[in-house]
């Protein structure tokens, strides 16, 4: 029986709700257990004043975490599933991932204007190329500029009227009693989300087996598979920040539905499309659909922005 758990978190609010929403379920399901949390800065949250597509993306915000709980200085890592990369380092494995919240990107406007009212060259702020390639494909008449910092940071920026409007996930708002913030649930046929956006992931050593036991209960079978889905196809597509990439899966009656986008940076080449299958099919979907992406000149946007090609694999993806 684990009678102690380190848990390894980014220091941010967000982070630390997770981590303590993480911890509170486990000392429900093993009482007694003793649980502290390791905060640690990653370099994602050293740089603050400078695009994440220009620095590195998804793994600025785990190495470091990674590298606690391979060192032994955290057995359990508490993550935004939108921050993980699909590979993980040896030893290391994605263990749980939890009930997820509403994935949906929120409006918050000043004037309480939802996207559809804004007016002819509003700021719209936003760090998110995915998010930013979005607005431009469907309203290029907005001006989008580079916004980072915390949530409260950037709702200041927006009252202090540096923008018009700021886009935001709808999880980190409601999480952190924001809702009411919310001008506008952007749909995903207005916004697609981030893959993985509104779940939480546990991350742990693989060779760890009364921590794995402990942390199974915590898994969520809808979301995960929904959410494997969808990180099959940013795989596949060899993705990260650098691009545009976004999908979203729903699983109703055993079917999963698996929408996927990839555009260019400048939103003027918009490639979207949808698969479904079984729930079993989970990653071949994503692969399947990545392929049709690829097929339809994704694979063109994704090699002018890497300088490179993209290769061309079909069959299933390893798991």
């Amino acid at each position: 029986m684990v009678k102690r758990l380190v848990i390894g978190t980014r220091g941010s609010k967000l982070a630390l709700w997770q981590a303590e929403w993480v911890k509170a379920q486990l000392e429900g399901l093993a009482p007694g257990i003793k649980i502290e949390l390791n905060r640690i800065k990653t370099t994602g949250d050293k740089i603050t004043d400078v695009a994440l597509a220009k620095v590195g993306g998804k793994g600025l915000f785990v190495k470091e975490i990674e590298e606690a709980l391979l060192e032994g200085r955290a057995d359990i890592a508490v993550h935004s599933m939108k921050d993980v990369p699909t590979e993980f380092p040896d030893g290391l494995h994605l263990r749980a991932i939890c009930k997820r919240e509403d994935p949906s990107d929120a409006l918050i406007s000043r004037d309480n204007k939802k996207f559809s009212e804004l007016p002819s060259g509003a700021r719209v702020g936003t760090s998110s190329l995915r998010r930013a390639c979005q607005i431009m494909q469907k309203r290029p008449d907005l001006a989008v500029s580079m916004l980072r910092g915390n949530l409260d940071t950037r709702l200041r920026k927006l009252d202090e009227g540096e923008f018009d409007a700021i886009l935001l996930a709808v999880a980190g708002l409601k999480r952190l009693g924001f809702a009411q913030r919310i001008t506008e649930r952007l749909t995903p046929e207005i916004m697609l989300p981030a893959i993985g956006q509104g779940a939480v992931g546990i991350e742990c050593r693989a060779d760890a087996p009364e921590i794995n036991s402990l942390l199974e209960p915590l898994n969520h079978e809808e979301t995960s598979v929904c959410v494997r889905a969808e990180r099959a196809l940013l795989k596949r597509l060899e993705g990260g920040c650098q691009v545009p990439i976004a999908a979203h899966a729903i699983l109703a009656k055993g079917r999963v539905v698996l929408d996927g986008l990839v555009g260019s940076p400048s939103g003027e080449v918009v490639i979207k499309d949808r698969v479904e299958g079984g729930a079993e099919e989970a990653l071949s979907l994503g692969v399947r659909l990545a392929e049709i992406l690829l097929s339809r000149g994704a694979g063109e946007i994704l090699a002018a922005v890497y300088g490179r090609e993209i290769p061309r694999v079909n069959g299933e993806l390893e798991t």
